[in-house]
Parts: structure tokens; sequence; C-alpha cells
């Protein structure tokens, strides 16, 4: 025997993998004790407050300020004076310059931002780092590039300003559904008023230094925080239009608000995508595919494939897959960067996660939550996923909003088409399979506003968002986003 077998011999055969911790730091974030609301440029003092918090410990972060009914109608009115002082007349070209700057500072700053996400939302800092900065400085870039091309953007048309937009945006994406928002609306020569979700406005408060910084024209952007009643408030003040994101009974209740009123809307509501597994998909990128689909950010995303569909012959063998892939899911500390599933992001959410989850056992659905330790203090829920679920079961048709994944099987693209166009929603979808054909049949079934193909939850700003039915209308993203900020002559 060689002297290298003879060493060979006594290597030693690890037990276990284990990761060792890797915690982002939160020295990088300083934040204030108290936030007021930021109007015309400067910091209002709010009448009344509210605490918001670190959903992984339940730790208060900062007092926020909730907006009165009074405080609103200050912020459309620095808003609307900003727009016809100066911000709706100024060369698209001038506007683009802002929109670059701040894109330019988003990058410059993206760990900072990237840690306030993580630490006030509750997803892991992996994603926020990776996902959600990144692409919200694109849409700054993008949109900046658009600021001064609105006449080519629209042959034949005349496009003007509408005014003042008045904005509403959820607790999953803080950052980057501000950019969605925001980045269109200044380049098509609007001012803005935007509300941040009630349980994340701190990304939206620090991106108001982000305006100083870019040394924005004071009123053009206005941030209030608050709960719905500022919300409803917004909607009701004099604004132009109403851009809301969020659940689909707020934004019914939206649409019955502003009904008759003139004023433009465009809503993005709810989903229950089903993301459709075909016997030649290549299984192993396809359980990739289903794990990003509806454990990206706890499944607190609003396209989710939180509805899985497998055709019949590959039904074993895929459920096998993900089962061994979700044992290796890690679930903790959303600043840890080896962390794959974070908190979820308020005690009112986990509440609705776990009784539609007691919903689908008490229905007969089978249940698999693989072995999983969770932090002892916090919102936490451990990913699952349903089996033998029925189209009937209430986690087969309504939102949940968490790392929940239902699986139904299929026997022909037919069956396929129809299951998966089986819920009021119309959001997205994701197709897997090997041939090109039956991706573009697919297509064209399907009625969701966005179809992933071999892919999914794959974001850019060049593309058009939105969907259909009780998902709501008009798109966000694209040269399709700019529109509703628009009117034309």
């Amino acid at each position: 025997m060689t002297e290298l077998e003879r060493k060979q011999d006594r290597a030693p055969i690890p037990s276990g993998w284990e990761y060792a911790t890797a915690p982002e730091s939160r020295d990088i974030v300083q934040l204030r004790e108290r936030y007021g609301l930021f109007v015309g440029g400067d910091w209002l003092e709010p009448k009344e407050t509210y605490t918001t918090i670190d959903p992984s410990s339940e730790e208060p972060l900062a007092e926020v300020g909730q907006a009165t009914e009074e405080e609103v109608g200050l912020a459309v009115a620095a808003a609307r004076e900003a727009f016809e002082n100066g911000w709706s007349a100024l060369p698209g070209s001038e506007r683009a310059k802002y929109l670059f700057r701040i894109a330019r500072i988003l990058q410059e700053r993206s760990r900072e931002f990237a840690v306030l996400e993580s630490l006030n939302g509750g997803k892991p800092i992996r994603e926020s780092r990776d996902v959600d900065l990144p692409l919200s400085a694109a849409h700054f870039f993008y949109y900046a590039g658009w600021a001064d091309k609105l006449e080519y953007a629209f042959p034949n048309r005349t496009p003007k300003s509408l005014g003042v937009a008045g904005q509403i945006i959820p607790w999953n994406f803080p950052l980057l559904m501000l950019a969605w928002k925001i980045a269109p609306a200044l380049a098509a020569g609007n001012t803005v008023v935007l509300k941040p979700a009630e349980t994340t406005p701190l990304s939206a408060l620090l991106f108001c230094d982000v305006i100083r910084q870019a040394e924005l024209p004071p009123g053009v952007v206005n941030i209030i925080t608050g709960d719905g009643r500022a919300g409803a408030a917004l909607v009701k003040a004099e604004v132009d239009k109403v851009a809301f994101t969020g659940s689909t009974e707020v934004g019914k209740a939206i649409q019955r608000e502003l009904a008759g009123t003139g004023k433009k809307l465009t809503l993005e509501l709810g989903g229950k995508a089903a993301n459709v597994i075909f016997d030649d998909a290549a299984l192993d990128q396809a359980v990739e595919g289903i794990i990003n689909g509806i454990y990206f950010n706890q499944g607190h995303v609003c396209c989710a494939g939180s509805r899985l569909l497998v055709q019949e012959s590959i039904y074993e063998p895929v459920i096998s897959k993900l089962k061994r892939r979700l044992q290796t899911l890690r679930v903790g500390d959303p600043l840890d960067k080896n962390t794959d599933v974070g908190a979820i992001n308020s005690r009112a959410q986990l509440d609705r996660i776990q009784e539609l989850v007691r919903s689908g056992e008490e229905e007969g659905a089978e249940i698999y939550q693989p072995p999983c330790r969770l932090p002892e203090k916090g919102y936490w829920f451990v990913p699952t996923v349903f089996t033998n679920v029925a189209q009937s079961y209430r986690i087969a048709q309504e939102e949940i909003f968490g790392p929940v994944l239902s699986v139904l099987t299929f026997r022909t693209p037919d069956e396929a088409v129809e299951k998966a166009n089986n819920t009021p929603y119309g959001l997205s979808a994701g197709v897997w399979t090997e041939k090109g054909s039956r991706i573009l049949w697919m297509a064209q079934k399907l009625r969701a506003g966005v179809i992933w193909a071999n892919t999914y939850n794959r974001f850019d700003p060049a593309s058009p968002f939105g969907g259909y039915k009780e998902s709501g209308f008009g798109r966000e993203g694209g040269l399709h986003g700019l529109e509703p900020y628009l009117k034309f002559e």
C-alpha cells in the first residue's frame, strides 16, 4: 500500500453537513427612534404614531406616523403645487437626470437598503440583496431612459402628464413596489403621494433620504405612512390617478369608491397561480422552479406558484424530489446569508396561513412538512406541501400568501388548462416542458397576465406585469407601465 493510500484511509468521514451562520451586520442601518411624514420636502410631525417591528424577533424598530385625513390632504396639496409650479413643465431630459441620480444612489446604498428590507419585512437577506435592490435600481434606470422619449413611445398621439398620483403599495416588496410606482409616474411628469404598507414603512422612509441626495424638487415625491385609514383618505383625496397593489378585497373597495369620479385607476391584486409540469420536463430543473415559485419570500408573492399541476405519469418522482429538496431549505434569521425562508411578515398574516392550513387538513388533503426547528421568537411557518388536493378545497381556491403549496394532477394538456383557469384570479402561470409548440399553445389558453416557460418569478423592468379577472387590471413595467400615468390629446 502506498503512502498516499494509507493517508486516504485515515481521512475522517463527515457525519453531516452543517452551515455556519453568516449574519449580515445591522449596524449599516441607522434608524431614528421616530419618523414623521415626508411632505413637501420636509418632515411633518404626525399627530398620531404607531410602532413598527422586526417580525423575526418582534422587537420594536421605530415609531412611525399614522397619517390623518388632514395630513394626507397636506401631502396632496404639496404634490399639486410641485406639479403646477415647475415639475410638469420640466423637459423630459431634465426629469431623466433625477431618475438616473436616484438609481445610482440606490446602487451605492444597496447594502443599507437590503438590510433594512430584511429587518422590517422578514425576507432573507439573499433575496433583498440579489433581487429586490438590483430590480429597484433597474426600474429607475429604465424609466429614466423613457422620460425624454414619450412622443416616440406613443406615436401619432400627444402624451401629457396627469397631475398627482396617489399610490398605495403592499408589504411583500416594499422598495421594489415603490420603484414600480414612482419611476414611471415621475418619468411621465407627474408628482406622487405614496403610502407604504403599515407593517413595512421603513424602506420608503429611508428612500426620503435618497430623494434628498438626488435633490429632487420639494413636493415631487411625498411619503405618508399609516394603516388602511391613511390609504382610504388618499383614495378620496384630490388626486388624478390611483395605483394600488394589495388584496383583492381592498381593490374592489377602491374601485367602488372611484366609480364615476373620472380618476384613472390601476389595480394589481391577488393571485393563485398554476405551475404546470408536463411529463417531458427536466424534472430537477422543474423542482427548483417549484421551490422558487412558492417559497421565495416565504410565499409572500402575489404571483406565487401556489398550485402545482403535475402530469399523472410523473407525479411520484416529482413529489419524491420535491420532498427531498424541501428538507434542505433553511428557515431562520433573515439576516443570515444562508437562510432560504425568512419570517412571516406579521402576526395577522401568520394567523391567516395557519387557519387555511388547518382547513386543508380538515377537508382531507395530506400534509407534508420537513423536519424543521423554528426560532422561539417571531413569526414563522414551516414550508408546507399538500397532496391529494381537490379543486374545491379552500387551499386550492383562496390565496394563502405563505409558504404553502397545493398539488393537483392532470392527464392531458386540455385538462391542465381547465384546472389552471379554474380560479377567480388570473395573474400568472408557469409551464414546464421541452416542447416549444406546447409552451405557445398553453400561453394562448391560460388566462393569466404573465406566463413563465421553464422558469418562474423572473422579472425585468422592460416586461409589463399585471393580471386578469380578480387579479386586477392595468400593467406595471415596460412601455405599458407609462400609459396609466399619461393622458393623450
